[in-house]
């Protein structure tokens, strides 16, 4: 389905609306891109003309997305449309009696020490495989990993202050030592004095310099290669796991 934004002056003008009132609300950046997402999609799906849409209508809509998206899609786009109807339209919600996803129990993927060794090891870019390192050694999510700050490291109670976490939290991780002592080597070599992990752009020598933390694309680039290369079959996302330390860390190329 088309996430083109419409060239229709009406919609566009509403759809302004809704990015304001996102925001505004608070919602992470990632929530706000899939809500925006989500009435770019529902409005080149209704020729822009969403203020009164039908049951049967959207029962056609969200039946036709699932043929060709997951249920997170489903889903965001409802929540994406609830909010809009209710702040950008100011109009009361109905609920629509869409099929309930069905519930499955799913034990996540558990990389084996072993094969995080050779994972880490595969990795030739020093920046992503401390990243990643940091990340399985404490339990991040990507997003979490990618904002970490100098002033996060709390070496003296060995913990990381995690800001902005899910659901807008703060929560506060254990930090093992060998973790620590690597961050320490990699900040020598970066010395940014903001973010542990600065974007790469400008290289070694001016990574002090840059103004972003490392591209989320470009980790999950990484990872995919390195997974592929190894053969694994699981899902190897930089969020299942917590390991114990392990050696050899900042010795592959920068």
């Amino acid at each position: 389905m088309n996430t083109k934004l419409p060239k229709n002056p009406r919609f566009n003008k509403n759809y302004t609306k809704h990015l304001k009132h996102l925001k505004l609300a608070g919602y992470q950046p990632k929530t706000i891109a899939a809500y925006a997402r989500a009435i770019r999609r529902i409005g080149n799906y209704f020729n822009c003309k969403l203020d009164n849409l039908t049951q049967d209508q959207l029962l056609d809509y969200f039946h036709d997305l699932l043929q060709s998206h997951s249920w997170s899609t489903v889903k965001l786009d409802l929540y994406g449309l609830q909010f809009f109807y209710s702040n950008v339209l100011q109009k009361t919600w109905e609920h629509i009696p869409l099929i309930k996803q069905p519930k499955a129990t799913r034990i996540p993927d558990i990389l084996t020490i072993r094969q995080i060794n050779q994972l880490l090891l595969a990795t030739k870019v020093m920046d992503y495989q401390v990243f990643f390192f940091v990340a399985y050694s404490m339990g991040l999510r990507l997003s979490e990993g990618i904002n970490l700050k100098v002033g996060d490291i709390d070496a003296d109670h060995m913990r990381v202050h995690i800001r902005n976490a899910k659901g807008n939290k703060d929560r506060l991780v254990p930090m093992p030592h060998k973790t620590l002592q690597v961050l320490r080597q990699f900040w020598m070599v970066r010395r940014h004095p903001e973010f542990i992990f600065p974007n790469r752009k400008r290289g070694v020598k001016n990574a002090h310099l840059v103004d972003h933390p490392l591209e989320r694309g470009g980790i999950q680039v990484a990872m995919k290669k390195v997974v592929d290369q190894m053969g694994l079959k699981k899902r190897s996302h930089v969020t299942l796991c917590a390991i114990m330390p392990t050696p050899g860390l900042c010795r592959q190329k920068s």
